[in-house]
């Protein structure tokens, strides 16, 4: 089996403008100059910004992802975002059910319960059917799974992560699945600064691993990536990455500014 190439992948979520924008990926590319060895870096912006990242990265070395996606290429759905349009604006990936468009939040949310939350609207269904598509169009989807607080204190934190698995990647090619991304993000990580235990994640991203062994076959699940993505920052990030399964993060907080993401691109250049 071939070494795995790290991934340090920034979810700006819904911050920084266009001229912030251009600034980091400017200060980017600079920092990415310092660092020996081998990442992929990938930044998730904003629709607006999209255009100004794609200008600059590829003196930055990095990937451009959309934060979602609509699985219709054109047509009348108001405020939705289509895989041509993303690729239009220089996008080479894509976030598929980030727990946040699945209207699960780290963070309780008081002002999103019941109906008003149900505005994000992502379930196992629409991310397979999103997967598919984006793949068909050309992008590399990054499919996230996890499990909240509650679920996992259920004890059922891996069944559930098995079935969003198995129902995102339902009809998905064994090829078109060993090039995308997985990310691991337990819920009630996300934005609280609590981080997953590096034994306790590495124990989930191995049976992520499992999981598309047993859908489809062991060469399938060691070339898929499979990233963790609960609060990873640079005083946790040689630790998570030292694990076998763990193939780079999917970093939100820590991605705001190039100093802080600079280390874990760094760490998993060495990694």
């Amino acid at each position: 089996m071939s070494k795995r190439v790290a991934v340090a992948a920034a979810n700006w979520k819904m911050n920084k403008t266009i001229a912030e924008a251009k600034a980091y990926m400017a200060e980017l590319a600079e920092a990415r100059a310092d660092i020996a060895g081998e990442a992929e870096v990938i930044i998730f912006a904003p629709f607006t910004m999209l255009m100004k990242v794609a200008r600059g990265a590829e003196a930055a070395k990095a990937g451009v992802g959309g934060q979602d996606m609509y699985w219709k290429a054109s047509g009348a759905y108001t405020g939705e975002v289509s895989v041509p349009m993303l690729k239009d604006a220089g996008c080479t990936h894509v976030l598929v059910g980030h727990s946040e468009r699945r209207g699960r939040f780290g963070v309780p949310e008081p002002e999103l319960a019941g109906d008003l939350g149900k505005v994000f609207g992502d379930t196992d269904a629409s991310c397979n059917i999103k997967v598919k598509v984006a793949l068909e169009g050309g992008l590399i989807p990054c499919l996230c799974v996890g499990e909240t607080l509650a679920e996992r204190e259920a004890g059922q934190a891996d069944p559930i992560i098995a079935a969003q698995l198995e129902a995102g990647l339902k009809d998905v090619s064994a090829e078109q699945v060993a090039g995308m991304l997985l990310a691991y993000e337990p819920v009630w990580s996300i934005g609280t600064g609590k981080v997953c235990d590096p034994d306790e994640a590495q124990r989930i991203c191995g049976m992520i691993r499992a999981t598309v062994a047993k859908l489809y076959d062991q060469p399938t699940a060691d070339a898929v990536r499979v990233l963790y993505g609960g609060s990873m920052k640079a005083d946790n990030v040689v630790g998570l990455l030292a694990k076998a399964d763990i193939d780079g993060g999917l970093v939100g907080g820590a991605s705001l500014k190039v100093a802080d993401f600079k280390p874990i691109i760094a760490a998993c250049a060495a990694s």
